[in-house]
């Protein structure tokens, strides 16, 4: 018997070249003529085509490479290459499907040699070419037979050639039944090139989500990086028309389209400075990306990353501040709800962050009683102030450069994504007396002032006492006048000298809003000193912004003050008040006041570059 079987093994593959013959025959003749015989004949002999294609496709997969195809088989390229050009054949969806199935089994992901490599470049230039518009003479008389124009013709043809890849895709090296079968996730790369030159066209839309959404269920399920970046080249001049999961998956396989889109968020941000906290929210959840840190944790780290290293050169821009903190309460939202992927613990995306502050930092406020707001903030503020003490003790040892102040950096930076804490920190001083304020101003001066450079803390602080001094002195006067004195001091902290140290001005001017909001003063009393005092410092802007800043906490809820109409009332006769007074304020006032603040100290913390 085995002389037999031995027989069956040489002769089986000439018989499948006998046959190749037959319908290579067949190919050549049904594309030199163009007559009705021809029609006929080619309509006669497609269910035998498509069989006969069948088998050739089984015979493809359980070959152990092309090379050894091609072997068995020399006329292949020929023979599906005539099929492929002939409208005849691929107008018929099996015949069609099955020939894009062979050229995909004939893809090597990884050529091994010049026929391998030679086969790769011509079965891309097949998948490009026929979804292009290129003018075919057998193409052209189908349509005319059929009368269908050649836009239509071709959109049609697209979108089964997207249908066709999409289905193929879908399988993976885990459905084979036979594990010694060639792996069918060395489809994807080819499919992925054939992509490329067709990554702005809608109709390809659904296959391009296809590819970047596949699990990666082995190693050889590669896209091509070609395919890669003209993605990100199209995402970034708003040329695609992709889904929002697909722009996530994009962002999940390619590392420069995550950091452009981050990059941008950024740009957008610090060029239009006046967009309101709720712009900015929208702004920022329209961007995809706090969903997509919620799906895929690498990629949080990454846009933390790019956070982190762009508050290091720029700790004094507030819109920085605001986008970081905003971006942080929209990915906690999203990371609220369920996710498709495993659950990630909250240490593995803030794994830099000091974990004893971790948790009482990312609550928010209204996940717990307002009555232990002080208390929790309390405790905020010592363990802070023990981080930043033990670590300015240690600053003569060996540790020096950009490692020097990483722990209170660290605890910083996590202050300003939960920032909400702060906010809450600024209404507990504005409602409450002088008495047991210093955690809370120790935390407030922390979070504009998180280093001791100079070792000036302790100077801002007492700086930062008198500003509380002076406004609790200011409106507690139940009818004017109003103590001068106290005024012009508040004018003299928020307009300090090149070598003063003195509190940031937000500072200031967060209390001083939060005391006409919500401190037992009249209205026309503490409109008329708001007014005074940031007319004198020239801050109108930066008063109106943090106005509509507490506008829009007071909105979500996060208020302290139980007559919440009384609250909308007094912020919209200041936001007026402000308001008229911009619209008065000289041009040229305006640019004065701009550059002087723009001077104001650089930043306490190195210069690092991570990307």
């Amino acid at each position: 018997m085995q002389p037999l079987i031995h027989i069956q093994q040489m002769t089986e593959p000439l018989l499948k070249v006998q046959e190749m013959q037959f319908w290579l025959d067949k190919a050549v003749a049904w594309g030199q003529a163009d007559s009705p015989d021809t029609q006929k004949d080619a309509s006669l002999h497609l269910s035998r085509l498509s069989n006969y294609l069948q088998q050739l496709l089984t015979h493809i997969n359980d070959m152990s490479s092309t090379t050894e195809t091609m072997k068995r088989l020399p006329f292949l390229g020929q023979f599906l290459g005539r099929l492929c050009w002939n409208p005849y054949v691929t107008a018929d969806d099996t015949s069609r499907r099955l020939l894009f199935q062979c050229l995909w089994g004939l893809y090597s992901e990884h050529p091994s040699n010049a026929v391998e490599r030679k086969a790769n470049q011509w079965i891309r230039k097949v998948l490009c070419q026929l979804a292009a518009e290129e003018d075919d003479a057998a193409a052209q008389a189908l349509m005319k037979c059929m009368g269908v124009p050649p836009k239509d013709y071709h959109l049609k043809v697209l979108r089964k050639m997207v249908a066709l890849l999409k289905e193929n895709i879908g399988k993976s090296c885990s459905s084979l039944g036979n594990t010694n079968q060639r792996c069918l996730c060395d489809n994807i790369l080819a499919t992925s090139e054939a992509c490329v030159p067709l990554v702005t066209c809608p109709e390809a839309a659904p296959l391009i989500g296809t590819l970047l959404q596949r699990p990666a269920t082995c190693v050889r399920a590669a896209l091509s990086e070609d395919f890669l970046d003209a993605l990100s080249s199209a995402y970034s001049s708003q040329g695609l028309s992709l889904e929002d999961q697909a722009i996530v998956s994009m962002w999940y396989h390619s590392l420069s389209s995550l950091e452009e889109a981050v990059l941008s968020l950024l740009e957008s941000v610090l060029t239009n400075t006046g967009s309101t906290p709720k712009k900015l929210e929208q702004q920022v959840a329209q961007s995809l990306l706090p969903k997509a840190c919620a799906q895929h944790c690498s990629i949080f780290l990454v846009v933390n990353d790019i956070f982190r290293s762009t508050l290091k050169q720029a700790e004094e821009k507030e819109c920085v501040k605001s986008l970081i903190q905003t971006f942080t309460c929209c990915f906690l939202r999203e990371l609220a709800l369920p996710q498709p992927q495993k659950c990630v613990s909250l240490k593995a995306f803030f794994a830099q962050s000091p974990q004893s502050l971790l948790v009482p930092l990312l609550t928010l406020p209204s996940e717990m009683p307002q009555k232990a707001w002080r208390h929790h903030l309390n405790w905020i503020s010592s363990s802070l102030q023990r981080l930043t003490e033990e670590e300015e003790e240690g600053d003569g040892d060996s540790s020096s450069g950009t490692r020097r102040y990483h722990k209170t950096f660290e605890a910083w930076f996590l202050l300003v994504q939960c920032a909400h804490w702060v906010q809450v920190t600024v209404q507990l001083l504005g409602t409450s007396g002088p008495e047991d304020c210093d955690p809370l101003l120790w935390l407030l001066t922390f979070y504009h002032h998180p280093t001791n450079r100079g070792h000036h803390r302790d100077l801002q602080l007492v700086h930062a006492k008198e500003v509380l001094d002076h406004l609790h002195s200011l409106f507690s006067v139940l009818s004017r006048p109003f103590p001068v004195d106290h005024l012009q001091s508040l004018v003299t902290l928020l307009s300090p000298g090149p070598q003063q140290p003195s509190p940031s001005p937000l500072l200031i001017l967060s209390l001083l809003v939060n005391f006409a909001v919500f401190f037992q003063q009249s209205l026309s009393g503490s409109t008329w000193i708001l007014q005074t005092v940031v007319d004198r410092s020239g801050l109108v802007d930066e008063a109106a912004c943090v106005l509509s800043s507490l506008e829009h906490r007071v909105n979500e809820g996060s208020c302290l003050s139980s007559d919440t109409n009384r609250v909308h009332l007094r912020i919209k006769e200041l936001q007026n008040t402000l308001a008229h007074m911009h619209a008065t304020w000289s041009p040229a006032e305006n640019q004065t006041h701009t550059l002087t603040h723009s001077k104001r100290g650089e930043s306490e913390y190195p210069h690092t570059h991570t990307h």
